[in-house]
């Protein structure tokens, strides 16, 4: 029985920072497409599931928000791919000064934290 319960608690999709694990990032390429909306490519190797690569590319929103002395960031749409190992994600985010409507905001300064503390490098 403990066994069944201890395999319960294991999440259905890890993520690499779930086990433990560090992606070699290769970096991040960021263009700002209009006023507040700025597009983020990432490319990783390393990564187990599309999230690790998602995640990459919020903690660069969120330190890119700061750079730009915005304190929000709402996410709006992220393509993953991988092929042959290399994981690349293309994230669209708007960036704002104060928390944005939508259900996909982060708050950048909690964010960036968080990614220091998981390893993830930012911009």
């Amino acid at each position: 029985m403990a066994a069944l319960v201890s395999g319960g608690c294991a999440p259905a999709n890890p993520t690499v920072e779930d086990l433990g694990l560090v992606p070699d990032y290769l970096g991040v390429q960021t263009r700002l497409l209009d006023g507040d909306l700025v597009n983020f490519l990432v490319e990783a190797r390393g990564a187990l599931t599309p999230a690790d690569v998602t995640r990459y590319a919020e903690c660069a929103a969120a330190q890119y928000a700061l750079i730009r002395g915005y304190g929000f960031a709402r996410h709006v749409r992220t393509n993953v791919d991988e092929e042959g190992g290399l994981w690349r994600g293309d994230a669209v985010y708007t960036i704002s000064p104060a928390l944005p409507d939508g259900l996909k905001t982060i708050d950048a300064e909690v964010v960036v934290a968080r990614c220091r503390e998981s390893g993830i490098p930012t911009v």
